[in-house]
C-alpha cells in the first residue's frame, strides 16, 4: 500500500457560523426571538438597544431635563428620617415613601407599575374544591353534615356536577352510615354555595337552581322554569312554536324564558379550571390605505439593536492582549448578529408582502376566496429556497382586518373545479362551515349531502373528503348534530 498527494477540485456548501446564525432566528417565534436578542445583550458588551434619546423622547417642546435633574438631586440627597433608621416595625401597609423623605419621582412611579403589573397578572387562582370547603367550613354545619359535606364536594366533578347520584349514596351509606334524607338536608345546603348550580346531578337540576335565585319579579323566570323542568329535551332545538305547543306558553313568553336560560351557565364549575392565558403578538400587520394594501413589520417585538461606539473606538487594531482579543471577537459576533436580525426581517417582509398580493381575495371577501398556494409558489417569486419560505412562515402571525392568522393559514392545497379552475381546501372549509351553520336543526346535513351541495357550486370533493374537512373544523357528524327527540 503507497501513500500519494493529490489535487482534486469540487464544489461544497460550507455553513458558516454567520449563515448558521441567519437561519436560526429566521424560524424563531417572536418571543423566542426577544429571549435570544436579551441573551445576545447580556453576553456581548459591544451590543446594545438603540433608544431615542430623552429629549428627542419629548419632542421638540418638552424637555425632561429638569425631571431628570430632580430626580438626579433627590437621589443624591437621599436620606433617611430624623431618627437616623429604619423602625424595627412597620405597619403591614407601609410605603418606601414612609420611610425615605425624598423618593425619586420615577422610582415612585416605576413602583406603582409594578405592583400594578403583579397585581393583574401574578394571581393563583383557587381551585372549585378549595372554593366550595371554604364555605362549607364556615356554614352552620354540624360535625356529622360536615363530614357527609366534605364527601360530596370531593365527589363534585370539575363542571360543578355530582355523577352518578345513587351510587354516590350507597357509598355514603357505607362509609360514613348516613342515610339518603340526611344526605339530602346537607346536599341542599350545599346547592345554596356559590357557584350558582353547583352540586346538580344533572343540567336540569343544575339551571333550576340558578333561576330560583333570580329575583321574583325577574322577566320570564316563571317560563323558564316550566320549560327547564318539563321540556327540557325541547331547549336544545330552539324551535319557539314547538315549546309553545308542549307547554301551552305563548311564543313571545317562550321567547323571553330562552333568552333567560342562554344567560345562564351550564358548567357553574368552569370558572374554577386551571388555565393558561396564551397571548399571540402579530409579527406583522396588514392594512388597507389608497385602495392598497401595506405590510408592515411589528417594531416592538424586534428592538433596534446598535453597536456600542465607546467600546467600539477602544479596539486597536494592532494589540493583541487579551482585552483586545476579547473586543474583536464580541465586535465580530456583534456584526453577525446585527446582518443576522436584518436579513431575518427582509426575508419575513418580503413573505408577507408576497403572501398578501397572492391572498388579496382573502383580505377583501373572506375565507371563500381563498386562493391556493404552496411554499413553492411563494419560493419562486422570491428567488429563495422553500425550506427558507417554510422557516420564515413557521410560527409567525399576522394581524389583517380580517383577525390574526398564522401565516401557515394562507397555505394550502387545491381542488379542481368542474369548470377548468382550482379552488382551495381553506376556501372549501369556509363553504362548508356556511353549509353547515345555515342548515335546518332538526335535519343537519350529511357528508355525502354536503358533498352535492359543493358540486352545485362548482366543486368536486368526495365525501370522504369533506368529512376529513369537516373534522378538521371541529364539527361533529350529523347524527350528533341532531338534536334528542
Amino acid at each position: 500500500m503507497k501513500s500519494s498527494l493529490g489535487l482534486r477540485l469540487g464544489q461544497s456548501l460550507t455553513m458558516t457560523p454567520a449563515l448558521q446564525q441567519a437561519i436560526r432566528l429566521l424560524q424563531l417565534s417572536s418571543l423566542d426571538l426577544q429571549q435570544e436578542i436579551e441573551q445576545a445583550l447580556d453576553a456581548n458588551i459591544l451590543l446594545e438597544r438603540d433608544e431615542p434619546a430623552p429629549a428627542e423622547a419629548a419632542g421638540p417642546d418638552e424637555s425632561t431635563e429638569p425631571a431628570e435633574a430632580a430626580d438626579r438631586d433627590a437621589t443624591e440627597s437621599l436620606e433617611l428620617r430624623d431618627d437616623g433608621d429604619i423602625p424595627d416595625e412597620m405597619p403591614v401597609d407601609a410605603d418606601w415613601g414612609d420611610v425615605f423623605d425624598d423618593l425619586p419621582a420615577a422610582a415612585r412611579r416605576d413602583d406603582d407599575e409594578l405592583r400594578e403589573f403583579l397585581e393583574a397578572n401574578l394571581h393563583k387562582a383557587t381551585g372549585l374544591r378549595e372554593h366550595l370547603l371554604e364555605q362549607a367550613r364556615v356554614a352552620p354545619f354540624a360535625v356529622e353534615e360536615l363530614a357527609i359535606a366534605e364527601y360530596l364536594i370531593d365527589a363534585i366533578d370539575e363542571d360543578g356536577y355530582l355523577r352518578d347520584w345513587p351510587a354516590l349514596l350507597e357509598e355514603l351509606s357505607n362509609t360514613l352510615g348516613a342515610g339518603a334524607a340526611e344526605v339530602e338536608a346537607v346536599l341542599a345546603k350545599l346547592q345554596e354555595f356559590d357557584p350558582t348550580g353547583v352540586a346538580a346531578r344533572d343540567l336540569g337540576e343544575c339551571l333550576r337552581l340558578q333561576i330560583e335565585s333570580l329575583p321574583a319579579r325577574t322577566p320570564g323566570a316563571q317560563a323558564a322554569l316550566i320549560l327547564v323542568e318539563r321540556h327540557l329535551p325541547l331547549l336544545a332545538r330552539r324551535d319557539s312554536a314547538a315549546l309553545s305547543r308542549a307547554s301551552g306558553l305563548d311564543v313571545a313568553t317562550v321567547d323571553a324564558a330562552l333568552a333567560l336560560i342562554r344567560t345562564l351557565q351550564p358548567h357553574p364549575g368552569q370558572a374554577f379550571k386551571p388555565h393558561e392565558s396564551a397571548y399571540v403578538a402579530p409579527d406583522v400587520f396588514v392594512h388597507r390605505k389608497n385602495d392598497r394594501w401595506v405590510v408592515s413589520l411589528n417594531s416592538e417585538l424586534t428592538p433596534r439593536l446598535r453597536i456600542n461606539s465607546h467600546y467600539q473606538g477602544l479596539i486597536r487594531r494592532a494589540d493583541t492582549s487579551t482585552d483586545q482579543q476579547m473586543l474583536k471577537q464580541h465586535l465580530q459576533e456583534a456584526r453577525y448578529f446585527l446582518n443576522s436580525l436584518e436579513a431575518r426581517n427582509e426575508t419575513l417582509l418580503r413573505v408577507a408582502q408576497s403572501i398578501v398580493e397572492e391572498q388579496r381575495a382573502f383580505l377583501e371577501y373572506g375565507p371563500e376566496a381563498m386562493r391556493p398556494l404552496v411554499l413553492r409558489d411563494i419560493a419562486e417569486q422570491l428567488g429563495i429556497h422553500e425550506s427558507t419560505v417554510s422557516r420564515a412562515t413557521a410560527n409567525k402571525y399576522m394581524l389583517t382586518p380580517r383577525g390574526l392568522f398564522e401565516l401557515k393559514y394562507f397555505f394550502s392545497s387545491h381542488v379542481q373545479t368542474t369548470g377548468g379552475g382550482v379552488c382551495s381546501a381553506t376556501a372549501i372549509q369556509a363553504m362548508i362551515k356556511r353549509l353547515i351553520t345555515n342548515e335546518n336543526p332538526a335535519r343537519p346535513l350529511s357528508d355525502a349531502t354536503l358533498s352535492e351541495l359543493l358540486l352545485k357550486e362548482g366543486i368536486q370533493v368526495a365525501r370522504r373528503t369533506v368529512a376529513k374537512y369537516r373534522e378538521g373544523l371541529g364539527i361533529p357528524p350529523s347524527h350528533e348534530r341532531r338534536p334528542p327527540a
